[in-house]
């Protein structure tokens, strides 16, 4: 019995599969949200009858609440190594937020160059494509790792017009981690800044900014409290103040952002209000910080430990079956380069289905698909040329039935090698075709249902 699982909410909830029965979920979907931990369900419920708005509220309720939201930026810095004299914390949605609240709120010259790797997140893509001459590292066929030589090219080819380079931590496709300081080190000695999509690292392995100036720091880091067993709808960028402070305001504008204003005259707050436009999201800051505790109480050793286990043996049940395709690295006793992160696709099913099956007939909650990266997946599938310029008109026109992408297996520490033996199981069932053969595509979504099938969510939840 692993004992992280007695920390997380949910873990035994029964749902019902296409026969008729039960079974307890399944959740290896850990990668897009996690469940909630129970000490940050508890925490909520403590803080709730304190609940009240914060900043320039003389109540108790809003001295205490301000208190306790103040207190979460500190955390969520601390949890980074961040440098109270030299950073500041911005709490948000979320890190897509987060990274585009960067984007508009650096003083990006009009001819600087940006660049992010082929593997990126649309999220630490698409927010600097309007802002530079954006240029992508490359990936490496064989693996799709980051291709470090290439990466170090670009940025010396680029040197004098290199504004900044932003790259993830760690894939959320392949699970592929990158050398930071490495990187880092690379971008620095170019003379331009250094930005880190934490948002699938910073839940499974430490991260530290280190000092600015410090040839191998990270200047601005985005992460998401979702991945982090407190989905309470926060997210966090920590930054360089001094490089913020060289925008001419914030992208949100209104309550909260100001010290001042005339009819003629804004006067803007100092950070972080400047960036937290708007009544904040406080319970979403304590639920964050009460994660981070259990972090920073457990370490991730332990959490390192049960993930590379469990994602071990399930590549190595995968790489002895030859009607699976798995991308990324595939050694299943290398997890210095990787986090617990599996993609695969059945040969000869489409990903949706293979999803399908293991939710419907297993209760098995995985994800299929593209997983918000786009140019990565059609890198790994080898979508080119007119296979790609076909998927561009068939999905403008609404029909997703053909869509390529994967199935992926993403670790959580509460996950079990029970569990890893469900799914094992319920492959090799269907790489044998043994599952329902009555499923339909919706092609508007790309999603497989089977036929008739009606969910009746009522006696699990409703409003």
């Amino acid at each position: 019995m692993n004992p992280l699982r007695s920390e997380v909410v949910g873990v035994d909830a029964q749902v019902p599969l296409l026969d008729g029965s039960e079974k307890t979920y399944v959740n290896f979907d850990n990668a897009a949200s996690t469940p909630v931990l129970k000490r940050v369900l508890r925490k909520v419920d403590e803080f709730m009858p304190w609940y009240s708005s914060v900043h320039r509220g003389a109540g108790y309720k809003s001295r205490l609440a301000t208190h306790a939201y103040d207190a979460a930026h500190r955390k969520a810095g601390e949890f980074v190594g961040y440098d109270p004299d030299h950073h500041v914390v911005v709490l948000g949605k979320n890190a897509t937020e987060a990274i585009n609240k960067l984007s508009y709120r650096l003083a990006i010259p009009e001819d600087a160059v940006i660049i992010v790797s082929a593997m990126e997140h649309h999220s630490n893509d698409l927010p600097w494509r309007d802002k530079s001459c954006l240029r992508f590292a490359p990936t490496k066929p064989s693996d799709g790792s980051l291709d470090l030589d290439a990466l170090r090219q670009m940025i010396a080819e680029a040197k004098g017009s290199l504004f900044l380079v932003s790259i993830a931590g760690a894939s959320n496709v392949t699970g592929n981690l990158n050398r930071l300081a490495d990187i880092a080190e690379m971008v620095h000695a170019a003379g331009a800044y250094f930005m880190v999509d934490g948002a699938q690292l910073v839940p499974h392995r430490a991260v530290r900014l280190g000092k600015p100036g410090e040839p191998d720091s990270i200047d601005f880091v985005a992460f998401s409290a979702h991945k982090m067993y407190a989905p309470f709808g926060t997210g966090v960028l920590v930054a360089r103040r001094d490089l913020l402070r060289q925008s001419v305001g914030p992208e949100y504008r209104g309550g909260g952002t100001v010290k001042i204003v005339t009819q003629d005259q804004v006067f803007w707050a100092d950070d972080p209000d400047i960036d937290e436009a708007g009544s904040p999201n406080v319970v979403g800051a304590i639920a964050l910080a009460e994660a981070i505790s259990f972090f920073q109480e457990h370490g991730f050793d332990e959490i390192e430990v049960v993930e590379n286990r469990l994602a071990g043996k399930l590549l190595n049940a995968l790489n002895g079956m030859p009607e699976i395709e798995v991308y990324g690295l595939r050694d299943p006793n290398n997890f210095t380069d990787r986090l617990a992160v599996v993609p695969f696709n059945v040969k000869g099913l489409p990903h949706a289905l293979v999803a399908a099956i293991l939710a419907y007939e297993h209760g098995i909650g995985v994800r299929s698909g593209c997983f918000c990266a786009h140019p990565y997946i059609k890198l790994l599938l080898h979508v080119v040329g007119n296979d790609e310029r076909e998927l561009i008109q068939s999905v403008l026109q609404d029909d997703r039935s053909h869509i390529p992408g994967a199935v992926r297996i993403s670790f959580g520490f509460y996950n079990e090698e029970a569990e890893v033996d469900r799914l094992i199981e319920a492959l090799h069932r269907i790489v044998a075709g043994d599952y329902r053969k009555n499923y339909v595509v919706d092609c508007h979504s790309g999603e497989y249902t089977p036929s008739g099938w009606v969910d009746d969510f009522r006696p699990a939840f409703s409003i």
